[in-house]
């Protein structure tokens, strides 16, 4: 059964860090790209960060570009986002999804397993 499993997600001060791990687990990691996603109330599922476990290559929207980092670590089948200097509107409930053989970047149409999300509040 596959499954993904985020955590690390809480409160935090504008200005602040943190870092969400999404823990995977059923699948070939290195076959997958995982990506990160978040919705904040009223607004549409986007795009934050991708990563391609094969190689490592990464992808990172403009908003959040010097801000979060994607990394992956396949001995632990985990890829994590470090958020740095963070905004009042980077909060949302982030997902992470995975994707088989998936390119970069990935899109929320066409991830095939998803997590059940976390919340991330950055108060101002």
């Amino acid at each position: 059964e596959v499954q993904l499993v985020e955590s690390g997600g809480g409160l935090v001060q504008a200005g602040g860090s943190l870092r969400l791990s999404c823990t995977t687990s059923g699948f070939t990691f290195e076959d997958y790209a995982i990506g990160w996603f978040r919705q904040a109330p009223g607004k549409e599922r986007e795009r934050v960060s991708c990563i391609t476990n094969f190689d490592g290559n990464s992808y990172n929207e403009d908003s959040v570009k010097g801000r979060f980092t994607i990394s992956g670590d396949s001995a632990k089948n985990t890829v994590y986002l470090q958020m740095n200097n963070l905004k009042p509107e980077d909060s949302a409930v982030y997902y992470c999804a995975a994707v088989r053989m998936g390119l970069l970047p990935c899109f929320v149409e066409g991830m095939d397993y998803w997590g059940k999300g976390i919340l991330l509040t950055v108060s101002s």
